[in-house]
């Protein structure tokens, strides 16, 4: 105890002692001119007290304009940003208001960057880089969040995790408000990019620049775009003047004014204000903005009124600035629609010419318990009942048809007119499979340099009701994740129906705007399995259903050992009678 006391009064002693020293002549402890060791552990120990510093951006200019439907129903690769060219060794900044449906927390329903070679989107040469989204989940695997042959998840970290159950979770809600994004060359040995807002930090930290992937290899520039899904972006501002120039924030004039959702028909006795209630309208101003109102932004005029049955030319005003002001200039756009008697009732009168429909299941569908078939309305008349006590035969595009359970046995199709409902019945059973061969051993260069649209399987025939299966070994020069199969769905004479990808990415009439055109994947991490896929043993099936639509199944096992599947069900837009198959690839060749 003796010890400890001594020991405490020495400290104490020493402590004032040092205390005293700057009362003395030329003292320098806490002197300006202290030795620079002392005021370099004071800043350190100030500035590790301190909140890191955001980053300044320099540069900002405005670039204002929207991208992607206010209603939140803009699906993936439907709306996009401006290009915006980031050259090597420089930095692009992008500032904007991420919109997210608050009625909606399916985890993807954000937006997607997408970074790629300097080449139009879609045209010659095209190559993508990768897609960075903005939510991170805790299982890539199950809920994938970027894509792309360059961009790897081991360099991805988030501030904001997601656990999505059965794909929603409300934390993507959290995604929403102002968006700060970078996309960083300045570091010869490194690229990177951080997305924020005031709740999360996405970055993506790759300790080596990006390939090269322009034909021309003195061109070392990128491209960036934005791609909302289920979401729209109001863009701010930019430090990279974007293809096409920048949008200033000023007060624009409306130049033209496009409708949408205008109704064909409107019952007798409805007024005006309810027939256009659900009516929009695709405003363009000055500097090519767009914005999308609602009704109650519009004046509407009938001619004639609405008093009488008959068609009626609709007169829409809109007279807005881009900001909401009174414009000097108002545009006009008209549309048609009939009023009509009120249907009471509908009959079937004709039967469908098609009432037998087919289905297969693989390892691919499986564990699907509710999957559907559409209904073929072809021969099929339905006769209405107006509230004037007439009938006459109503347009089947007029109608409503309930989607057909896939389950073998007896099912009820419900047709629908405004209120009223009749029912037909339709047979369901499942496809007989029979395999089918190609004559040749292999398509495609084995040291898989195979251009695209080089090299064709056979062409297949699928008849109504029946599925056809094809075996083979699938090879890959990994370049891109479409480095890989494809199917080609067409008729005898080649003219295409849809084209499908193994990397749940398709196209093509039957394809393309198909409502109803379920597709999905489980490749997971896609450096993963597209590594799995240089040797992956591959089963193709492809279903004629027999309602004018075509399924597509593909098992693939992985040379790891993982199996994956991949499916496309409900391509549509084609011929029963002329249903074709073929295989092809790029980057990669195919060994049967």
């Amino acid at each position: 105890m003796r010890i400890l006391n001594k020991l405490v009064y020495a400290c104490c002693s020493i402590a004032f002692g040092l205390m005293a020293l700057p009362s003395c002549e030329g003292g320098e402890l806490y002197d300006v001119n202290a030795p620079d060791w002392i005021s370099e552990k004071v800043d350190s120990i100030a500035n590790s007290k301190k909140d890191p510093e955001e980053e300044v951006l320099e540069g900002m200019q405005e670039d204002v304009y929207s991208f992607g439907n206010a209603d939140y129903t803009s699906g993936f690769w439907t709306a996009f940003s401006k290009y915006y060219v980031v050259p090597d060794g420089q930095k692009w900044h992008g500032v904007f208001n991420l919109n997210i449906n608050p009625a909606d927390n399916t985890y993807y329903k954000n937006f997607a960057l997408v970074i790629t070679n300097d080449a139009d989107r879609g045209g010659e040469g095209y190559t993508e880089y990768g897609a960075y989204r903005f939510d991170t989940t805790n299982d890539t695997l199950a809920y994938n969040s970027q894509w792309g042959s360059h961009l790897f998840f081991k360099y991805t970290s988030s501030t904001l995790m997601l656990s999505p159950v059965d794909n929603l979770d409300e934390t993507v809600q959290k995604l929403g408000g102002k968006v700060t994004l970078t996309v960083d060359r300045t570091n010869e040995n490194a690229f990177s990019i951080k997305i924020q807002n005031a709740s999360a930090t996405k970055t993506y930290k790759q300790p080596y620049k990006l390939p090269n992937l322009n034909a021309d290899a003195s061109n070392t520039n990128i491209r960036c775009f934005l791609v909302p899904e289920g979401s729209y972006i109001n863009f701010l501002q930019s430090n990279i003047v974007p293809i096409g120039g920048l949008t200033s924030a000023e007060d624009k004039n409306p130049l033209l004014m496009v409708l949408q959702n205008v109704p064909d028909q409107v019952n007798a006795g409805t007024s005006l204000e309810e027939a256009v209630a659900g009516i929009t309208a695709i405003v363009s101003f000055e500097e090519g903005v767009t914005k999308t109102v609602t009704a109650e932004e519009l004046q509407f005029t009938a001619i004639p009124n609405m008093n009488e049955l008959g068609t009626k030319t609709l007169v829409v005003i809109y007279n807005k600035t881009f900001k909401g002001e009174n414009c000097n200039q108002p545009v006009v756009a008209n549309a048609t629609f009939e009023v009509v008697e009120k249907i009471v009732s509908i009959q079937v009168t004709a039967q469908p010419a098609h009432t037998q429909y087919y289905y297969y299941t693989s390892a691919a569908t499986e564990t699907m318990t509710d999957r559907t078939l559409a209904f073929l309305p072809e021969g099929l008349e339905v006769t209405a009942t107006y509230a004037d006590g007439s009938t006459r035969v109503v347009d089947n595009a007029k109608l409503h048809f309930s989607a057909i359970p896939a389950k073998a046995g007896t099912q009820t199709v419900t047709i629908t007119a405004e209120e009223v409902t009749a029912t037909v019945e339709v047979k369901v059973a499942e496809s007989v499979v029979a395999a089918v061969s190609n004559s040749a051993g292999i398509i495609g260069a084995e040291d898989n340099s195979t251009g695209w649209w080089t090299v064709f399987s056979d062409n297949f025939n699928v008849p109504a009701g029946e599925t056809r299966s094809i075996s083979f070994t699938n090879y890959t020069s990994q370049a891109n994740n479409w480095s890989n199969f494809a199917i080609v769905l067409r008729k005898a004479d080649l003219a295409e129906y849809a084209v499908v990808r193994a990397d749940n990415y398709g196209w093509g009439a039957g394809y393309d705007g198909n409502a109803s055109l379920v597709h999905n994947g489980t490749q997971g991490d896609w450096a993963a399995w597209l590594a799995d896929m240089n040797g992956a043993k591959v089963t193709v099936y492809v279903t004629n259903c027999g309602n004018g639509t075509a399924d597509i199944q593909a098992i693939m096992k992985g040379t790891s050992g993982t199996s994956y599947a991949q499916y496309y069900l409900g391509i549509n837009k084609l011929d029963m009678n002329d249903l074709n198959f073929a295989l092809t690839i790029e980057g990669g060749h195919l060994v049967f």
